[in-house]
């Protein structure tokens, strides 16, 4: 199959979808690869490292989609990406649809296969696509709004971790998946006061084991959201319902009772953003105030490190990447349920019942196509 790996034209994202050595990975399995000129220098890794790896070197992003079977992304089209993308071609990338209509639109009129990393689902109900760039999400949460927090930067001028005599900042984590529970690592680290919310008290029971009791865990509700955040500091959104919009848990109303300077960082950007006053930033302005509360929604937060998410991303996509080249996406979608899970879009009909839901498109059964 031939594989192409355009450069990522998305404000500030740094990230390249895949290694020199994943790429190397890929040719010994009898694949081409193409990888667009300067793809992957953001990412510290030379054209020379892929051509080292079995690449071919083009010129442009034209030229990437024209020759290739399947695209590989890092983060979804962007709109002057549209109309290079043809009939039958798989992308394959963070595509999260429901946070888009015009994407979703847009991918629908191409006809293209769109298999989603973020809806791809092991047998555990695990999203393993998702995990690495979550991860990667979760500690920024933290570093960024710590960092926010301060009074130069438009904060309320408290440090995290407090010092002897002075209480530290306290941090609200909303969802204790992989971001919450990553973002709750580097609080707690920093010392701060930490606390999770989530609907699963299991989950919480687990949380409490992992933190040894130094966090303290409640179960979500409307009322503990709202009494919880007016007493915090920081503010961590890190909901998740795979392939969904995300829930909104903090009202436009009750930005008023927060205290000002708050930060409040909003992980589910991606998917809509779980606060009512949410809207995508970037990381050239990553930031906005409303009613004295600061907002970073940046939808591309694992993009200002790229060293480490480029790395963690190709250690986990290639194994699925290498199955549907060696396979077709359609015996691989047969054989292996996790990458089945991942097709949202096949030329034309959306196939992905979350997807199709949050902007009422008719929803197609993937497996009356494949």
């Amino acid at each position: 199959m031939k594989i192409g790996v355009p450069k990522e034209i998305k404000n500030n994202e740094f990230r390249v979808a895949i290694t020199p050595n994943g790429t190397k990975e890929i040719v010994s399995h009898g694949h081409e690869v193409f990888v667009e000129k300067n793809a992957g220098l953001n990412s510290s890794f030379t054209d020379e490292d892929y051509i080292s790896a079995g690449a071919n070197i083009l010129e442009n992003n034209t030229s990437i989609y024209n020759e290739s079977e399947l695209i590989l992304k890092v983060k979804e089209p962007i709109q002057e990406e549209y109309s290079l993308i043809k009939k039958n071609q798989i992308v394959f990338t963070y595509f999260h649809f429901a946070s888009h209509r015009p994407l979703l639109e847009a991918m629908i009129k191409s006809k293209s296969i769109c298999i989603a990393y973020e809806t791809v689902e092991d047998i555990s109900g695990s999203l393993p696509l998702l995990t690495p760039m979550s991860e990667v999400a979760g500690r920024m949460a933290t570093q960024e709004g710590a960092k926010y927090l301060e009074k130069p930067m438009g904060g309320r001028g408290i440090l995290l971790g407090g010092v002897s005599g002075v209480d530290p900042a306290n941090v609200l984590i909303i969802g204790g998946g992989i971001s919450g529970t990553e973002a709750a690592k580097i609080a707690l680290g920093m010392e701060a006061n930490v606390t999770i919310l989530d609907t699963s008290q299991k989950r919480l029971d687990e949380l409490n084991d992992l933190f040894n009791k130094k966090i303290t865990c409640k179960l979500s509700d409307k009322k503990t959201i709202e009494e919880e955040a007016i007493n915090s500091d920081l503010i961590i959104g890190a909901v998740l319902i795979a392939g969904a919009k995300a829930p909104k848990l903090i009202s436009k109303k009750l930005l008023k009772s927060l205290k000002n300077g708050c930060v409040m960082v909003d992980i589910a950007i991606d998917q809509g953003g779980c606060f009512e006053t949410s809207s995508p930033t970037t990381h050239e302005n990553p930031i906005f105030t409303i009613d004295n509360v600061i907002h970073y929604c940046v939808a591309n937060m694992p993009g200002a490190v790229p060293y480490t998410s480029t790395y963690a991303l190709t250690n986990k996509t290639l194994p699925y990447l290498i199955e549907i080249a060696n396979k077709g996406w359609i015996k691989a979608s047969k054989e292996n349920n996790e990458i089945k899970t991942g097709v949202n879009i096949v030329e034309g009909m959306v196939v992905n019942k979350n997807v199709s839901e949050a902007f009422g498109v008719e929803f197609h059964n993937i497996d009356s196509i494949i």
